[in-house]
């Protein structure tokens, strides 16, 4: 199913529910990608500053596609937005 994600939490509550639903541990989806435990649990915790490599590699694992395309502002200015 498709989730609109707008925000590092987003997207880290997005891989945790991946995660569990294919009953994978933190520390076995972090050994699949070959990163921490500790980097797993940040992205799931909408910690931001994560490697784009090791977003797509944990992305992958969980078989997921990112998809990207025009943001839908609703007449607002992009300051406004962020």
């Amino acid at each position: 199913m498709a989730q609109l994600t707008r925000s590092p939490k987003q997207l880290g509550a997005y891989v945790r529910s991946a995660r569990v639903q294919r009953g994978l541990t933190q520390q076995a989806l972090a050994d699949l990608v070959g990163t921490g435990q500790k980097t797993v649990s940040k992205i799931e915790n909408g910690h931001g500053g994560t490697r784009v490599d090791t977003l797509f590699s944990l992305l992958a694992a969980l078989d997921c596609d990112m998809q990207i395309g025009p943001r839908s502002k609703g007449g607002k200015d992009i300051s406004e937005i962020f």
